[in-house]
């Protein structure tokens, strides 16, 4: 018995403007998951930076060098410090938990403008302002992310509180300082 005759593949010839635009399709559509994966990654981080021990250095793989944050708890520039500037907001409770969604995400050769939807709950700690209970935060987060030779990292971030429920973080704003604190919704 003889195997049968392969055939030859068909040869596709695609114009250079088609393929161009494939290109540059699928360097938008890399550029999406790469920035999301960005994302994702920070806000992980946010909850799961010290379970395994103080990290000085997990702020390499999401921000630049001369990055700037803003949030109604407090702004960090550069990288020195920045994981310290974490925790420190972190250790106010017990336990957090960060959820973002929505993304929108525009990209401009190797700067991309990002905005997220973010709600997240933190528990107090034992002895906090409400034992146990929870401070719940909604909002969004804006900023900016650049292409480096290492990746995707972001240069600007800036948390916008536009709710808050529970007893807020101590020491620290209440949960109506940190309200007044934030502009205004456009309407």
């Amino acid at each position: 018995m003889t195997a049968p005759p392969l055939e030859q593949p068909a040869t596709v010839t695609v114009p250079e403007a088609e393929l161009a635009a494939l290109r540059a399709q699928v360097r938008t559509l890399t550029d999406r998951a790469e920035l999301t994966e960005l994302i994702d990654r920070y806000i992980t981080l946010l909850d799961t930076q010290d379970e395994h021990g103080f990290d000085d250095t997990w702020t390499r793989g999401v921000f630049t060098d001369d990055c700037r944050l803003e949030f109604p708890v407090g702004r960090a520039s550069g990288l020195d410090g920045l994981a310290a500037f974490h925790l420190e907001k972190k250790s106010r409770f017990a336990r957090t938990h960060h959820l973002a969604s929505t993304y929108g995400i525009h990209v401009d050769g190797d700067t991309a403008r990002i905005r997220i939807h973010l709600v997240a709950s933190h528990i107090h700690h034992e002895d906090g302002p409400d034992p146990s209970g929870r401070f719940d935060i909604g909002g969004y987060s804006e900023g900016e992310a650049v292409r480096t030779p290492d990746g995707w990292r972001l240069r600007r971030w800036r948390f916008h509180l536009v709710w808050s429920a529970g007893a807020g973080p101590r020491p620290g704003p209440e949960p109506r300082a940190l309200r007044n604190s934030q502009p205004r919704p456009r309407t």
